[in-house]
C-alpha cells in the first residue's frame, strides 16, 4: 500500500481466481488405451448388460426350464443330475480314483487344487505384460483348466442315459383318494408304495392311476408277477388283496 494512492489488495496465488468444473481429463493422446470411468467407460457396461439381460430373458421365455415331478423319499431308484455347469464335477465322481472310498479325492481335493491353482495365477506372473503369449504360466493353468471343463462336460453328457432321466423325472398324474380308507393301508402295508408311490404314481414300478387292469387282473398280477415285476410280492391274505385290487380298480373310474 502506498499512501495517497489509494489501496491495493493482493490475492493469495494458492486459491484460484476462476474455478473450473470438475470435467475428466481428455484423453485422446492415448488412443485405445484408457478413457474417463464416467459417462464412457460405464456406459458400455450398462450396453453390454443390457443385450446379456435381454438374451437371457428371452432364452428363458423360448426354452423354459423343463419341471420334473415332486421329490418322493420312497423312490430310492430315482438318480438326482445336477445343471450343465456342475457337470464336470458330476463326470469326475465317476472315475475310480475319485469315487467310492476315494471320494473326498475327487469332491474336495482335486477341485480344491484346481481351483487354488487359479486363484494363485495372478501371483505367479506380476507382470504388466497383458498378451497371453507373453504370460505363460498363467496362460497354461486357464487353458489346462477350461479343457479339462469341457471335456469332462462332454464326457457326462455323451454316456449319460437321457431318456431314463426324462423317464425318472416326468410328471406323473396322481389319484384323488381318501388315504384312510381300508383298500389303501393295505397297498401301504404290502410296500406297494416302495414301487408304485404314495399316490399311484408310479416308481419302479407303472402308474396305478389310470391303470386298464379290472380288479381281477389286478389281484393276478399281485401274486404271479408280471414284466419285471416278480411273483411273489403279495404276502397278504386272500381277503385284503382283493380288497386293494378292488380299491386300486376304483381309482380309474
Amino acid at each position: 500500500m502506498h499512501r495517497g494512492k489509494g489501496m491495493k489488495f493482493v490475492g493469495d496465488s494458492r486459491v484460484p481466481v476462476n474455478r473450473k468444473p470438475n470435467i475428466p481429463k481428455d484423453y485422446s493422446e492415448y488412443p485405445g488405451k484408457t478413457e474417463a470411468f464416467w459417462p464412457n467407460f460405464l456406459l458400455k457396461e450398462w450396453l453390454v448388460g443390457a443385450v446379456f439381460l435381454i438374451g437371457y430373458l428371452v432364452l428363458t421365455v423360448a426354452h423354459p426350464s423343463p419341471l420334473e415331478r415332486q421329490a418322493d423319499p420312497t423312490d430310492t431308484s430315482y438318480i438326482p443330475l445336477p445343471d450343465w455347469y456342475f457337470l464336470f464335477l458330476y463326470q469326475l465322481l465317476k472315475y475310480e480314483f475319485a469315487s467310492g472310498p476315494y471320494n473326498v479325492i475327487g469332491a474336495i481335493v482335486i477341485p480344491g487344487l484346481a481351483f487354488g491353482a487359479l486363484m494363485l495365477a495372478p501371483f505367479l506372473d506380476r507382470g504388466p505384460e497383458r498378451r497371453p503369449f507373453k504370460r505363460p504360466l498363467p496362460t497354461a493353468f486357464m487353458l489346462l483348466a477350461v479343457a479339462g471343463i469341457i471335456f469332462l462336460t462332454w464326457e457326462s453328457v455323451v454316456n449319460h442315459d437321457w431318456e431314463a432321466a426324462k423317464a425318472q423325472g416326468e410328471i406323473r398324474e396322481e389319484a384323488e383318494f381318501d388315504d384312510t380308507a381300508e383298500g389303501y393301508l393295505i397297498y401301504s402295508e404290502a410296500s406297494c408304495i416302495g414301487c408304485h408311490g404314495n399316490a399311484f404314481e408310479g416308481g419302479l414300478g407303472p402308474s396305478l392311476a389310470e391303470t386298464d387292469k379290472t380288479a381281477e387282473e389286478i389281484a393276478d398280477i399281485a401274486v404271479n408277477g408280471i414284466g419285471t415285476m416278480p411273483a411273489g410280492q403279495w404276502t397278504g391274505s386272500d381277503e385284503d388283496l382283493q380288497k386293494m385290487a378292488q380299491f386300486i380298480d376304483e381309482l380309474s373310474e
